[in-house]
């Protein structure tokens, strides 16, 4: 294993102990490499549904060896989907509470060096917002999201976000920076459910150009993270990678091996997986890889085909026609109605936003696009009755 001057007792053990196993370009190579008759082997056995894809075979299925068979994977995407979930599609909606950052992301709008007035929300507009919200649709699922600033949204902050969140939403996620394992369980008492946290990329080096200062900078922090809350017991883990930054492929492999790493160690969570693809933001800053529709549509019923379980979720950076043709062919989960910007539902309508959203229609409007395709909105998966 290669050594990194990065690492250091405090950031723990876990995946990132694991990964300099898998070497990036031997994992492009596993993609490129992909022959029809490969392709044929692993369809086969995803066919017979009886043991699952292991992440060599989920590459094998997102080559491009693989696009003549789209329309066979898009058939047992969805057969699978409908085995697990049902016609249905989960819907939650974000709400920023700080765009504070002390991060210098190259790709972020949130970078600390943006030279934009920052807002965090008190405690009182926090409950306006989520009475906002409660107007736009019977949401049960909240989304919480904030920059990484811990003098201003530390586990202190947090915990009086999820406590006046909590009268309104019974199922309340987490994007904000990594914690300790110990602040996660602190957290979970006070109504916690869920953390979603985004690698970005995979590739250790890369990670570095992209995230030059701040805590994000330390790439074995932020991967262990993923562990941390599995030691905490959370009930639902999300992971991602940002499709944008380094070559798709690569990122998504290693994303796969990590997920079933977790699954493997933190049995009892459930887990979710999200492809966001880079959208505008104050930086300025342009992808360096593309990735499009057609590339993602493979991408997301290879993940179906690998893993039958899984919540695949789809935000409001893909655009209302993308996302209304891929809810029945392996998406479960989607946000609605959704703003980037603290405060943008109601006290802050103008403060800085994370990225531009590509689907505006109002909750309700996808509400009915749901039903249009004879699937059922899900506004929540979680009862109060369960705390």
């Amino acid at each position: 294993m290669k050594s990194d001057p990065d690492r250091d007792s405090v950031f723990g053990h876990g995946f990132a102990d694991l990964i300099d196993r898998y070497d990036w370009d031997e994992t492009l190579a596993l993609v490129a490499s992909a022959t029809a008759a490969d392709v044929e082997r692993v369809l086969a056995k995803a066919e017979r549904n009886r043991r699952p894809l292991e992440p060599e075979e989920f590459a094998v299925l997102i080559s491009e060896a693989a696009d003549p068979y789209l329309e066979r994977m898009a058939a047992l995407s969805r057969k699978f989907t409908l085995e697990r979930f049902g016609k249905t599609i989960s819907l939650y909606i974000p709400m920023y509470v700080s765009n504070a950052c002390t991060n210098k992301c190259v790709y972020c709008g949130f970078n600390h060096d943006n030279p934009f007035e920052r807002t965090t929300l008190t405690m009182e507009q926090v409950k306006a917002e989520c009475e906002a919200i409660k107007l736009l649709g019977p949401f049960q699922n909240l989304l919480i999201v904030s920059g990484e600033f811990p003098a201003l949204c530390g586990v202190d902050y947090m915990e009086r976000v999820l406590h006046t969140c909590r009268p309104y939403f019974h199922n309340l996620t987490l994007e904000v920076q990594p914690l300790r394992a110990r602040e996660y369980e602190r957290l979970s008492h006070s109504g916690l459910n869920g953390v979603v946290c985004f690698q970005e990329t995979y590739h250790r080096e890369a990670y570095r150009t992209y995230h030059p200062r701040g805590m994000k900078s330390h790439f074995d922090w932020r991967l262990n993270g993923y562990d941390r809350m599995g030691e905490a017991g959370m009930h639902k883990i999300g992971l991602g990678v940002l499709l944008g930054l380094e070559d798709w492929r690569a990122d998504v492999v290693m994303m796969a091996r990590h997920l079933r790493y977790l699954q493997k160690k933190y049995w009892r969570s459930r887990y979710s997986v999200n492809f966001p693809r880079m959208r505008p933001s104050e930086s300025g800053y342009q992808p360096k890889t593309v990735i499009d529709d057609r590339q993602l549509a493979r991408l997301t019923f290879a993940f179906r085909l690998f893993d039958h379980d899984v919540d695949i979720s789809y935000s409001t950076r893909e655009t209302p026609a993308y996302r209304d043709n891929m809810m029945t062919l392996g998406v479960t989960s989607m946000s609605a109605g959704s703003r980037t910007d603290p405060g943008g539902y109601v006290t802050e309508p103008d403060s800085l936003e994370q990225f531009e959203v590509s689907d505006s229609r109002t909750p309700r409007e996808v509400e009915a696009a749901i039903r249009a395709h004879g699937y059922e909105p899900v506004w929540k998966d979680w009862d109060a009755v369960f705390d």
